[in-house]
């Protein structure tokens, strides 16, 4: 018998017993700093409940539960979109400068913190109702968990910052509880589209001592950080959603109604004055003239939620550490351009310029000028251009994916 070998394997196992010593066995691991979702106009679930005093056509319903409206592709068809477009359209109230749903509609926007009604604004999990469904699920299979390190934060994509204020609270108190559960890691917001110009008015919000406790870092995908042209051609002719069996000039009635699309017209920090619009035969709109736009419309409470939205445009740096993510190269309106008329009737010419089909490059590519602040901010402003990728392709697209393991996980 080996008394040598015995007697250390003794000393060994005393030793191990005698202090903490799993950290000989383990791996060393970046902790996983827990994401927050925060989505774009239309990229959360909606739900409507009913108890109307009459309705635009006889196959709507009067009274209901509480049901979903978006998204709903059930509702998106001819004539029922008449009922959908009645139920989910905002009515502007120009003395309060606030909005509010047809008269017997409610509406509420389900599952907060919960990052499944972000993953897909279809309920019922429909192909086309996935948003950031590709990303969550690369996340659950590299440690995530829905739900604990997974968090959404849905919000009323209808409404601009102005009328999203309990938004704000709400989410600097999911950030909180998010960051004790997991360990007190700060969290990463991953943001889409609107989303990004959303997390930056909450981040400007916040003070420099809170930011650096709860957050680390913003994972920006398509940001609409200065708005778009597109903004301008929904409210001259609507948008068909990409839908073969809608048209847009049907879903303008809806459309227009959200204080939103005011919030995402180009901003004036990256369009200059006399840039043209929309042209017709007998003018130009520039971005300066943009309420003589709304007049000629017929529409002027356009404007005037332009006017409630405006002081949100604001491009001071969000003081966090920014990864900005965008596509190129995709044909994205830049110009409406009316050659039938000297008005604003009919069909435009759509001229189109650089950008990922739904936001212009100027707008995707704004985090950019945050670069030369990094000194002073001390923060990392890092790019992705990614050409040909469009608006909602980013949240598939693979080298994004990797892209965001590469930073969470590394």
């Amino acid at each position: 018998m080996n008394w040598n070998k015995i007697v250390f394997c003794v000393v060994v196992f005393i030793l191990l017993n005698r202090c903490d010593c799993n950290w000989l066995f383990e791996k060393s691991a970046k902790p996983l700093s827990p994401v927050i979702f925060v989505p774009g106009d239309g990229g959360s679930q909606m739900d409507a409940r009913l108890n109307k005093p009459s309705v635009v056509h006889y196959i709507c319903q009067k009274t209901s539960d509480w049901f979903n409206i978006w998204l709903n592709l059930e509702l998106l068809v001819p004539l029922v979109i008449d009922c959908w477009i009645d139920n989910i359209l905002l009515i502007y109230d120009n003395e309060t400068r606030t909005t509010h749903n047809s008269p017997g509609v409610e509406t509420r926007i389900p599952g907060w913190g919960n990052p499944e009604s972000v993953e897909w604004i279809d309920p019922t999990h429909a192909g086309s109702g996935s948003y950031f469904k590709d990303i969550g699920n690369a996340l659950v299979a590299n440690g995530y968990v829905r739900n604990v390190s997974i968090r959404g934060a849905p919000y009323d994509f209808r409404k601009g910052p102005n009328e999203n204020k309990q938004w704000f609270l709400d989410l600097k108190a999911l950030v909180e509880e998010t960051f004790e559960a997991n360990d007190k890691v700060p969290i990463t917001f991953i943001v889409h589209s609107m989303g990004a110009p959303m997390t930056l008015v909450f981040l400007q919000q916040q003070d420099k001592s809170w930011k650096s406790k709860y957050i680390s870092q913003v994972i920006s995908l398509a940001g609409a950080w200065a708005g778009s042209v597109k903004a301008v051609k929904v409210f001259a002719i609507g948008d068909d959603l990409g839908s073969y069996a809608l048209r847009g000039s049907v879903l303008r009635a809806e459309q227009i109604t959200s204080p939103s699309l005011s919030w995402l017209l180009p901003s004036s920090l990256f369009w200059k004055p006399d840039e043209v619009l929309v042209q017709t035969q007998t003018r130009a709109y520039t971005l300066a003239q943009l309420e003589d736009f709304f007049i000629d419309l017929k529409y002027p409470n356009g404007w005037e939620m332009r006017k409630d939205t405006v002081k949100y445009t604001d491009f001071t740096p969000p003081g966090v550490e920014i990864h900005c993510l965008y596509g190129s190269d995709v044909p994205t309106v830049e110009k409406l351009h009316y050659t039938k008329s000297g008005d604003l009737d009919g069909s435009p010419t759509l001229i189109n310029g650089d950008g990922d089909g739904t936001v212009n490059a100027r707008s995707l590519q704004a985090c950019t000028q945050w670069i030369g602040m990094k000194a002073q901010l001390g923060k990392n402003i890092s790019t992705l251009q990614l050409p040909g990728v469009d608006h909602m392709g980013i949240l598939s697209d693979n080298r994004v994916v990797q892209y965001v393991l590469g930073v969470l996980i590394g």
